[in-house]
């Protein structure tokens, strides 16, 4: 069970596959096992590296909830442990946030940068508005309901158990996360530092509905965008292999391959 130590925490991650590198980051519900349905297909051509925050998953947890700040240094110890110069890095929901800081921090150690149900911290007036609309419209359902569709939930009771059960493994919940949306990075940062910047979003994302993403593509200078048809917040668990093809087709983009 490999761990590396970031700020004297020590860090689980896992590696799988073999060739360019892409680091797969969960959200707050999640940890690393939640990415069960992308190794399989990506580890075909990818080395393919899961790890968990400090808190979360196989990771030390941390008195008083972490700090979300800190996030960014668990990636880069993740790539220096595991040997790599540089990655693609997608990260789910709450999980893009450190990894377009680690975008900002370090441009060279990533090859582009995923962002799957999120904007990832982007400073931006108008789009931070937008954002803030859609979490109150958000609050108003039951939890379960922000991240899944309904009839998923009702057509696939087995699967939904397991989504609700996997949050379990973690010590730290989304209301314990400190610094989550502090130093943000402006659109003019994001743009000169030249990290490929791919928006993936759902039609059906209750948490962050697909116009505000999409004005963010509008608003990112040189990124590029997919909003999936019928797919909610959490696609990668819903629509898996929908999901899958959109990453494929942006490494594909950065890798030629």
């Amino acid at each position: 069970m490999p761990y590396t130590t970031s700020s004297g925490t020590r860090i689980y991650y896992e590696a799988h596959g073999q060739g360019p590198a892409i680091v797969l980051v969960h959200g707050s519900g999640g940890h690393h096992a939640a990415w069960w349905q992308q190794v399989p297909y990506l580890a075909r051509w990818y080395t393919v590296v899961l790890p968990d925050l400090r808190g979360f998953g196989l990771s030390d947890p941390v008195e008083g909830g972490p700090d979300s700040l800190d996030f960014k240094d668990d990636l880069t110890a993740v790539l220096d442990d595991a040997g790599l110069d540089r990655a693609v890095f997608l990260g789910q929901s709450i999980g893009a946030t450190p990894c377009m800081r680690l975008a900002m921090a370090a441009p060279a150690r990533v090859a582009g940068l995923i962002l799957a149900h999120s904007l990832g911290g982007i400073n931006d007036a108008e789009l931070n508005d937008m954002a803030a609309a859609n979490r109150a419209e958000a609050v108003k359902l039951p939890v379960i309901d922000r991240l899944m569709s309904k009839s998923f939930q009702q057509a696939n009771p087995e699967m939904t158990w397991l989504f609700r059960e996997q949050g379990t493994f973690n010590h730290a919940k989304m209301q314990d996360l400190r610094n989550l949306n502090a130093d943000g990075p402006s659109l003019e940062q994001v743009a000169s530092s030249g990290v490929p910047v791919h928006f993936l979003a759902g039609e059906a994302d209750a948490v962050l509905r697909p116009e505000t993403v999409r004005r963010a593509h509008e608003k990112t200078a040189n990124s590029s965008l997919a909003i999936v048809p019928d797919a909610p917040h959490s696609m990668y668990w819903e629509r898996p292999a929908l999901f899958n093809a959109e990453v494929h087709k942006f490494l594909q983009k950065v890798y030629g391959q």
